[in-house]
C-alpha cells in the first residue's frame, strides 16, 4: 500500500516558517513572507489492458520573499535543514538588495490579513493500494471497450490521488496553511479505421473519492463520444450561432476572468480596460464569487498574499462589480487588493432554464462545439480563433459531426452575445458554467 501519510506534520511546517522569520530578522529585512509546502501522490494509467505506468511523487519546497524597503528578493529550496533555510534567506536578502525599489512592492495591509482559518472540508485522503488502482483503471477502459467494436484502440485509462498541505506566514504576523487532495479517473479511446478514427475522453475529479464518478461509467461515456464523432466532414465558412459545451464554456469565462485581472489592467493589455461598472455581458448574466464553498477546488480563507477572502458579486445584471487584485496589482492601479492573489475563487455562473438539449432548440441551426485546439487568443485586442471539433445542428437536432474547422470572433463581442447559460454545470475547476450559447461567431471550413 502506497505511504499515504505526511512526512511533516502543520506544526513542523509552522516551526519552519516560524524559523524562516526568525532569520529574516536577523539578516536586517525589513519584512518577509514564507510558503512551506509538501505533497505526495500515486498515478496509474492502464493500456489496452495492459499496465502502463505506475508514478509516485513526494516533494517538499520552501519559498522565501524579502523586503529591502521597497526591494524585493526571492529564493527557494527543497532541503528543510536548518543551513539550507538560512542559506535560502541570506539568497533573497541579497537579491533584494540589487535589486530595483518598485513602490508597490510590500506586504499587505495587515488589517486585510486573515485571522479566521474555517474548515472547507478540503482533504480527502484516498489509502487505496496500486492493485486496487491498477483494477479501477482497467474497469475504466474495458467499459469503453465493450461499448462497440467499433472502439479499437485505447489511449489509456489512468488514475491519480494526491494530497498536499502548506502553511503561508509574514512578518506581520499571519499564519495559516491547511491541507487538500485532489483525485481524478480519465479514460480516452480511438473508435473507427483507416481514414476515419476519432478520438474522444471523459474524466472525473473531486476532492472526495467517494464523489467520483464509477470507472465504467467514465469509460462508456467516453467511448460513446468518440463514437459519435465518426463520419466528421467539414462545412462552409459561415457566420452563425455556436455553442460551447459545458467542458469549453469554462474557458470563455477564463478568458473573461483574464481580461479584468490586475496583471492584465496595469500593464493595459487587455480589451476591457475600464470597464469597471460598466455592462460586460447582457443583463441576464449573473457571475458570483464564493471562496469558502465546502469540497470546492478553489476555496481558501485567504489568497497567495495571505489577505482574507470574501463573498463577493462579480457580474451583476451583465455589469462588472469588481476586478480580481492582488496586494501587487491593486496597488499598481490605486486601488484595494480584492483577495485574488493567485487567482479567482470559485466562480458560480447563474445557470438559465435550458438543459444542453434545450439549449440545441434554443440555438435551431449553429454550431455545436466539444474540441478546441490552439491558443488563438489575443488578449489585448479580444481577438478570438481557434481550431474546433464538433456537431452540425439544424432544427435544434443534432445532423452529423464536423471537425477541421476554425471558429472567430472578438471576445468583447463574444461576452456581450451570450444568449444563454446552460442549466447543465459541469464542474472541473474554479469555474462553476454550464454550457454557453453565443450569439453569432465566423465558422471557418472547406
Amino acid at each position: 500500500m502506497a505511504d499515504t501519510r505526511f512526512s511533516f506534520t502543520q506544526d513542523k511546517l509552522k516551526t519552519i516558517a516560524e524559523d524562516i522569520l526568525k532569520f529574516a530578522r536577523k539578516r536586517g529585512a525589513t519584512a518577509c513572507e514564507v510558503d512551506v509546502s509538501e505533497g505526495f501522490g500515486q498515478s496509474v494509467s492502464v493500456r489496452r489492458d495492459e499496465v502502463d505506468t505506475i508514478e509516485y511523487n513526494r516533494d517538499k519546497g520552501v519559498g522565501v520573499t524579502i523586503y529591502d524597503g521597497q526591494k524585493r528578493g526571492y529564493a527557494s529550496t527543497s532541503d528543510f535543514s536548518k543551513n539550507a533555510l538560512k542559506a535560502t534567506v541570506d539568497a533573497a536578502v541579497s537579491i533584494a538588495r540589487f535589486t530595483a525599489p518598485d513602490p508597490a512592492a510590500g506586504l499587505p495591509d495587515e488589517a486585510l490579513l486573515a485571522r479566521e482559518f474555517p474548515d472547507f472540508d478540503l482533504h480527502h485522503p484516498w489509502k487505496i493500494p496500486v492493485e486496487e488502482a491498477i483494477e479501477i483503471a482497467r474497469r475504466c477502459e474495458q467499459a469503453a471497450f465493450a461499448v462497440s467494436p467499433e472502439i479499437r484502440n485505447s489511449e489509456g485509462a489512468s488514475i491519480s490521488m494526491q494530497e498536499s498541505h502548506f502553511i503561508s506566514a509574514n512578518s506581520l504576523g499571519f499564519m495559516g496553511g491547511y491541507a487538500s487532495s485532489r483525485h481524478y479517473l480519465s479514460c480516452s479511446v480511438i473508435a473507427g479505421e483507416g481514414d476515419d478514427m476519432q478520438r474522444d475522453d471523459w474524466y472525473t475529479t473531486k476532492r472526495d473519492p467517494s464523489e467520483l464518478a464509477p470507472a465504467d461509467e467514465i469509460g462508456t461515456f467516453a467511448a460513446r463520444r468518440a463514437l459519435a464523432r465518426l463520419g466528421a466532414r467539414q462545412i462552409p465558412t459561415c457566420e452563425v450561432p455556436v455553442l460551447f459545451e459545458a467542458p469549453l464554456a469554462a474557458g470563455l469565462i477564463g478568458a473573461f476572468v483574464h481580461a479584468v485581472s490586475g496583471g492584465a489592467l496595469y500593464r493595459k493589455s487587455t480589451f476591457l480596460m475600464d470597464s469597471l461598472g460598466k455592462p460586460v455581458f447582457r443583463p441576464h448574466i449573473q457571475i458570483s464569487e464564493r471562496p469558502h464553498l465546502a469540497k470546492a477546488f478553489a476555496s481558501s480563507p485567504f489568497d497567495d498574499d495571505g489577505v482574507a477572502t470574501k463573498d463577493r458579486e462579480i457580474i451583476i445584471d451583465g455589469v462588472l462589480q469588481g476586478y480580481f487584485l492582488s496586494t501587487y496589482s491593486a496597488r499598481k492601479l490605486g486601488m484595494t487588493t480584492t483577495g485574488n492573489a493567485g487567482g479567482s475563487h470559485n466562480l458560480l455562473v447563474k445557470p438559465g432554464q435550458y438543459d444542453l438539449d434545450g439549449l440545441l432548440k434554443q440555438m435551431g441551426r449553429g454550431l455545436l462545439v466539444t474540441e478546441l485546439l490552439g491558443h488563438g487568443v489575443n488578449y489585448v485586442t479580444g481577438d478570438y480563433s481557434r481550431g474546433a471539433a464538433g456537431f452540425w445542428v439544424e432544427n435544434g437536432i443534432i445532423q452529423y459531426p464536423v471537425h477541421e474547422i476554425t471558429i472567430a470572433g472578438n471576445l468583447k463581442d463574444m461576452l456581450m452575445g451570450i444568449q444563454e447559460i446552460g442549466s447543465d454545470m459541469l464542474v472541473r475547476g474554479s469555474k462553476h458554467c454550464g454550457s454557453i450559447l453565443v450569439e453569432r461567431m465566423t465558422v471557418a471550413g472547406a
